[in-house]
């Protein structure tokens, strides 16, 4: 039995394959606006599981970046500040040595004791130093004031931040490792006051006996800004790790959700072309009218 095609079959045929160029310009023209050829699930349901996966490792990276960030800010800016605190101490060294030779008159040693002086609160005022309103050397507690005299001891607990899965960094060393506890017979306070108030009484004998304990304060200060110093060069390695991995995240994201807008607007060219081309047909289908039937 032969089907008979009508004018109407005809008609519906041409609907359909005009809406579904239309559709088809649509899509492509959706991928050159946005750039992405996954702009909803139903695109490409595995590769949008992909890029899910990618979006979310390169989300943590990012946390991480900034983790390295503030952990390089701080492990910089202690290192600093050790730095000033060993020029202090270094400096303290030089005026016990001219101190004690034992052939300095007691105005020399007045001068002597009046700059230990100065260098003592300087040293309070290093062990005091702030980033960003927070303590530097008092531990967690960075809300309170670590020194008043010098010689208090400090909340010993380890600023810790995690630059990585499982790779975790303290940024700070406490007052304790540095500057000694309140016990410490070589705590640098003590022993610099020890020190001015020897040469103050004109006693360089008792100044000697105190070198061997800023002595070795010096190769402890020395010890904490080499081990700061190792934690520097590991977030730099761990921030070139990480610049790497999100170059890569990134690529990979890219290639699985990135149009390749050539590749789209030669698509969409193609598409509006057989648009135009399927609108001249059924400009000459539905031309007859009913008067061309009753001629």
């Amino acid at each position: 039995m032969t089907l008979r095609v009508t004018q109407g079959m005809m008609q519906a045929q041409l609907l359909r394959n005009i809406t579904n160029n239309v559709r088809r310009m649509d899509f492509n023209q959706n991928q050159l606006s946005t750039g992405k050829k996954i702009n909803k699930p139903s695109d490409d349901p595995v590769g949008i599981t992909y890029a899910l996966r990618y979006r979310s490792a390169i989300s943590v990276n990012e946390q991480y970046q900034r983790n390295i960030d503030a952990a390089k800010s701080s492990v910089d800016h202690v290192d600093t500040v050790l730095g000033n605190l060993t020029d202090v101490v270094q400096r303290v060294n030089e005026l016990t040595n001219q101190g004690v030779t034992g052939t300095n008159p007691q105005s020399a040693l007045d001068a002597i004791s009046s700059e230990l002086s100065q260098l003592g609160d300087e040293t309070i005022s290093i062990g005091n130093d702030q980033l960003n309103g927070r303590y530097t050397f008092n531990g967690q507690l960075t809300d309170v004031k670590p020194y008043t005299t010098g010689m208090e001891s400090t909340d010993t607990e380890n600023i810790n931040y995690q630059l990585g899965a499982g790779v975790v960094i303290p940024v700070n060393t406490t007052g304790n490792d540095v500057f000694g506890t309140s016990t410490d017979t070589d705590n640098l306070l003590s022993v610099i006051r020890g020190i001015q108030s020897a040469f103050t009484s004109g006693n360089p004998t008792a100044a000697r006996n105190l070198m061997p304990q800023l002595s070795t304060r010096l190769d402890k200060i020395l010890q904490a800004r080499s081990e700061i110093g190792a934690r520097s060069n590991r977030v730099d390695l761990m921030d070139n790790r990480l610049k790497d991995l999100n170059l890569n995240l990134n690529d990979l994201s890219g290639k699985t959700e990135d149009a390749d807008m050539a590749e789209v607007i030669t698509k969409l060219k193609m598409d509006e072309n057989v648009y135009q081309a399927s609108l001249s047909t059924g400009a000459k289908i539905i031309q007859p009218s009913l008067m061309d039937y009753m001629k």
